[in-house]
């Protein structure tokens, strides 16, 4: 993922994309970090951001926010990749970090609660099946590479592929495994697109709600084991910041 910043000083400007307020809110309380006043974002949007100082890292959580007509949480490319790119363009991030929760394949290993640190992201639903513009559609990208990091926290890494439905079409499945992705969700090869146009580096850190390939319906076992996931991406996360402070992108 290509970079615009100075990597060789420390990181100072962290920007922390989740996707919805319960991934976001245990990470927001751990930092006790405070509400924006509402002058970031454009007039009436629901995009949410809280932020404050860590040691030595200014931290910036933002999320989506609850669609004004329905009030659920805007899941989904599309308003992770509008609130991504308003908030670069505000924050000027040193580093992003999208952090979440996912749908993980049985079949490859993947056990609930396991959090993964993405080396390669893709989409499994843009399907152009035009010579050139498949690449497009597609959409693979890499993310910032932090081999330090992956060894000091002895972190599990995978491919994601990313897609705007919680269940899974037999397309989709083909598409998912032709991406070689051990794990799915909603946002974030989105993010990465973002991040990459605007030369920002970015992490993937994911914990697994559910099964894609299980007994279980996907959206029963994401809804009983969404509290227990976000407590434990939390804590990776807090992890993960912990190992970033004081650090240059290159150290990593």
């Amino acid at each position: 993922m290509a970079t615009g910043g100075d990597d060789q000083r420390p990181i100072s400007t962290l920007l922390i994309f989740a996707a919805m307020d319960s991934e976001a809110l245990p990470i927001v309380q751990h930092f006790n970090l405070s509400p924006d006043d509402g002058s970031l974002y454009p007039l009436g949007v629901p995009w949410t951001r809280y932020h404050g100082y860590y040691k030595d890292l200014h931290i910036n959580v933002i999320y989506p926010g609850k669609d004004r007509d329905l009030g659920i949480n805007s899941v989904g490319t599309v308003p992770a990749s509008l609130v991504t790119y308003a908030s670069i363009q505000a924050l000027k991030p040193d580093l992003l970090i999208n952090a979440g929760t996912a749908g993980g394949f049985k079949v490859k290993g993947v056990s609930i609660f396991d959090v993964f640190i993405v080396s390669d992201l893709a989409f499994h639903d843009r399907r152009i099946p035009i010579p050139g513009p498949d690449k497009y559609g597609l959409g693979r990208r890499k993310s910032f590479s932090t081999p330090n990091l992956v060894k000091e926290l002895n972190l599990k890494v995978c491919k994601l592929s990313t897609g705007d439905s919680l269940d899974m079409s037999p397309q989709d499945e083909t598409c998912i495994l032709a991406n070689d992705a051990t794990i799915v969700d909603m946002e974030g090869a989105a993010v990465a697109y973002v991040c990459n146009l605007m030369r920002v580096p970015a992490i993937f850190i994911k914990a697994v709600s559910n099964f894609v390939d299980g007994e279980k319906s996907i959206h029963e076992e994401f809804e009983q084991n969404l509290q227990a996931t976000v407590v434990t991406l939390q804590k990776v996360v807090a992890q993960v910041i912990e190992f970033i402070n004081g650090k240059c992108l290159f150290e990593l």
